[in-house]
């Protein structure tokens, strides 16, 4: 079974606040011009994307700076939902993991309030997943933690890149799976929006 995590781009996908705004517009229609296309302006950490290094890190790492391999791997989807601090058992948790977490915020996705009132992880679960040395987090809501961002700091500093705006967690809810982030390939990116599925054996 191949399941899709990404949140689809379109004119209702939120924009964290005060950033540059998004315009996806039609530029010619088969129609009228023979061939259609559109225009799309959007930053680096639009929809369901992953945050590098150098996002928070002066001269930290971009992605650029990482091999292909380290956007596959092992996933494990861990389920939080009802918590606001998220700490919770790592035991299922193995070395070179992608981890993500089911908070089911992404319910709320289009909502108002969607960056204002996301569940966030606890220091000791950001240091437990350092600790067992995972390459990936991510979870879906628009960040593992607010202002000033430490966890992201945290994360950045021991070579774990984070994915935010994830959808469908629930689908993978308590299992191991092959997981894919694919990242677009802009050169020195800070992140980029990709497209993140999961593959079981169901």
């Amino acid at each position: 079974m191949i399941i899709d995590l990404t949140l689809p781009i379109d004119n209702k996908t939120p924009n964290w606040p005060g950033d540059p705004k998004i315009v996806i517009k039609q530029f010619s229609t088969v129609e009228k011009d023979t061939i259609s296309k559109k225009v799309l302006t959007f930053h680096s950490h639009f929809s369901t994307h992953i945050d590098a290094p150098s996002h928070m890190i002066a001269q930290g790492k971009t992605l650029s700076d990482y091999p292909i391999e380290k956007f596959v791997g092992e996933g494990i989807v861990i389920d939080v939902r009802g918590q606001k601090e998220i700490e919770t058992n790592l035991n299922s948790v193995k070395k070179g993991d992608i981890v993500f977490f089911l908070t089911s915020h992404s319910d709320k996705v289009y909502d108002k309030d969607y960056f204002d009132t996301n569940p966030v992880l606890t220091a000791k679960t950001a240091q437990g997943l350092v600790d067992k040395k995972i390459k990936i987090v991510g979870l879906d809501a628009p960040t593992p933690d607010n202002a000033p961002y430490t966890l992201h700091k945290l994360f950045f500093k021991h070579d774990i890149l984070i994915v935010e705006n994830l959808v469908n967690l629930k689908d993978l809810a308590g299992k191991r799976f092959q997981c894919y982030v694919l990242p677009l390939k802009i050169k020195d990116g800070d992140g980029a929006p990709c497209r993140v599925i999961g593959i079981t054996n169901d």
